[in-house]
């Protein structure tokens, strides 16, 4: 809570900063990287406290689950009043004046069975121990990569998709409203799928963006495009909630095993927030080191033939692939609907 207290003013300045143009024309770029860098380091010391809180709510699964969802519903929600009011003046300002806009641009951003409960075996093999303690946090944060840099190439390519690859330049801040508000409406949704189904089936959800990202990669009309952002909008909830609502399995499975470690919490959390940030940095470097390589020219109203096909290509098979490996990952993942029940029976011994 101090952290979280103490650096949420200095957020705020430094969140002004990065919007105020300074008198100096020479220093601009110093000055915007400044206090970006300040901005993402204030908001990841607000963050991992933030996120942790969840591990200390509630032991009960279902409760954290719940909390979870009511947090990405907000979140989304905060999200789309921001796209609605300070995007659609940012994109109004750059319609009126030039043909594009900046690259990096992030508008939707806003987780072992046992063999009786009265204690957990201690194996043989310490070498195999350790493996069986870290394979399920190291699967997590392999799937939370691939997703996060899934999310990031959207974010990053969707308005210059719109822009110069399907002829969608006046509708991209509706479509990402559409997106957002699809997001928001069924989160609850998935809330309750993951409680009946699981959070292995629920994450099969995100596929359903597939065949739709497809359809208008390859046929931008307009009715389509809001389609496909309402169906993206429904994806992109589960891929929202799903992570941070598998992270407390995950911290309650390491517990399980180590029960005489405390304070540990804060170490996933933090893992699990720099990870985030390290897959949407390259996913942001190389969507952009792609552009530049075929030929992408800021300020232009029109681009080649080659930046075109790139942007279909991020738009629609990179995100294909990468949810396909994301689900070949959850095939290995051991944490199961049966184990958390049984975990969850085991920690209440121990407590």
């Amino acid at each position: 809570m101090p952290w979280m207290l103490a650096c949420t003013p200095f957020t705020v300045v430094s969140y002004f900063f990065m919007w105020y143009l300074p008198p100096f024309v020479s220093g601009r770029v110093v000055w915007y990287l400044t206090f970006y860098c300040i901005f993402q380091a204030l908001t990841t010391l607000f963050q991992v406290p933030y996120s942790a809180l969840t591990m200390f709510l509630s032991t009960d699964q279902k409760e954290r689950d719940s909390a979870t969802a009511y947090r990405m519903t907000v979140e989304v929600l905060g999200t789309l009043v921001g796209a609605a009011l300070q995007g659609q003046i940012v994109a109004s300002a750059h319609l009126s004046h030039h043909c594009t806009l900046n690259l990096p641009v992030n508008t939707t951003s806003p987780p072992p069975s046992l063999n009786s409960t009265s204690g957990f075996p201690e194996p043989s093999d310490p070498l195999s121990h350790q493996c069986d303690v870290f394979l399920p946090f190291f699967l997590f944060l392999l799937l939370v990569m691939v997703t996060k840099y899934l999310q990031q190439l959207e974010q990053s390519n969707f308005v210059l998709f719109c822009t110069h690859a399907a002829d969608l330049r006046y509708h991209f801040q509706y479509l990402v409203v559409t997106i957002l508000v699809s997001a928001v409406v069924s989160i609850p949704f998935w809330q309750k799928f993951l409680q009946r189904f699981g959070k292995k089936c629920a994450a099969c959800g995100i596929s359903w963006m597939i065949p739709f990202a497809v359809m208008l990669v390859t046929i931008p009309n307009p009715i389509l495009a809001y389609f496909v952002a309402f169906v993206s909008g429904l994806s992109i909830a589960a891929s929202l909630l799903l992570p941070w609502s598998m992270l407390p399995d995950v911290v309650d499975n390491f517990r399980l095993q180590n029960p005489h470690r405390k304070g540990h919490e804060t170490i996933f959390y933090s893992s699990y927030v720099f990870f985030t940030k390290m897959s949407a940095g390259i996913g942001l470097g190389i969507s952009a080191a792609c552009l530049e390589f075929t030929g992408y020219k800021p300020g232009i109203c029109r681009q080649s033939k080659d930046v075109i096909l790139t942007l279909k290509i991020l738009i629609g098979a990179v995100p294909a692939v990468l949810i396909l490996v994301g689900l070949l990952i959850l095939l290995f993942y051991p944490i199961t609907e049966e184990s958390r029940k049984e975990t969850k029976l085991a920690l209440e011994v121990l407590r």
